[in-house]
């Protein structure tokens, strides 16, 4: 059973085919420029594009199962030309897709759900490698700059969440679900300072932003408008399900899922 996993490279995708490899899964990668994708030798990696659809029909034959990204880049841009893509997956015999939310139900969804796939809903909240968006503040500074800082999330590891699209993807039971992936505690931004922190054995101080400044900030990182519009709303009001904390990494694994503490310790070095 050959998996393909799109966005290969991204935050999740790349822990989903180092995991299968580890699991002596057969996987193909795809990814913009193989030759810079720096996954594990034997590893299949083929180029492709989401705008470049005959790249992705070459890279779903032989397949049988799929991780599907609902959306790309830095712009969190919605994966054109669902229709197509779900029957060219149907076509080659794909019978198995997980489908990484990108925050809200769109066209990828919907044609998936309208297909004869076996689907799976991987619906993840704050990923705790956002906090690496702070790494040059906290180098530079030791201070942290967030708006929002006081609302709370239930930040996921990335590796819980391709740990969930490792079982979804290999074993029976989990077609129709759709898996809430939340850590195991609801944080502040203090709190999760406090902890990368710690994990540095150095202060680190939180600083309250405002909203205004926020987007400042984003926009001297190269962020388009709508994706900082994005990030702030859920930063201010999250789903709520993203407020609570959910079992679904440790009822579909078998392991809890990681704190933000043991997240920081892993990255720590990232901090210094």
């Amino acid at each position: 059973m050959t998996i393909l996993v799109t966005g290969a490279t991204g935050n999740v995708g790349r822990h989903l085919v180092e995991q299968l490899h580890a699991a002596n899964q057969p996987v193909r990668a795809l990814t913009r420029d193989p030759a810079d994708a720096g996954l594990p030798a034997g590893v299949d990696v083929r180029a492709g594009d989401f705008t470049d659809f005959a790249s992705l029909e070459a890279a779903l034959q032989g397949v049988t199962a799929l991780h599907l990204m609902t959306a790309f880049g830095p712009g969190n841009t919605t994966v054109p030309n669902s229709r197509d893509l779900v029957d060219a997956a149907v076509k080659a015999g794909v019978r198995r897709v997980t489908l990484l939310w990108n925050g809200h139900t769109g066209p990828v969804e919907e044609a998936v759900e309208d297909s004869e796939l076996e689907y799976t809903h991987l619906r993840p909240g704050e990923f705790m490698s956002n906090a690496l968006g702070w790494a040059e503040m906290i180098r530079a500074e030791g201070v942290v700059r967030e708006a929002y800082g006081e609302v709370g999330h239930s930040p996921v590891d990335v590796r819980d969440i391709a740990a969930v699209a490792v079982r979804a993807l290999t074993e029976d039971g989990h077609a129709g679900q759709a898996y809430m992936l939340t850590g195991p505690e609801v944080l502040t931004v203090p709190q999760q300072v406090e902890a990368i922190a710690a994990a540095l054995g150095s202060e680190v101080r939180y600083e309250a932003e405002d909203p205004e400044g926020a987007k400042e900030r984003m926009r001297a990182m190269g962020i388009e408008e709508h994706a900082i519009d994005y990030v702030l709303d859920w930063r201010a009001d999250p789903p709520p399900f993203a407020r609570e904390v959910y079992p679904s990494v440790a009822d579909v694994t078998g392991r809890p899922a990681r704190t933000f503490a043991e997240w920081a310790k892993d990255h720590a070095e990232s901090f210094r």
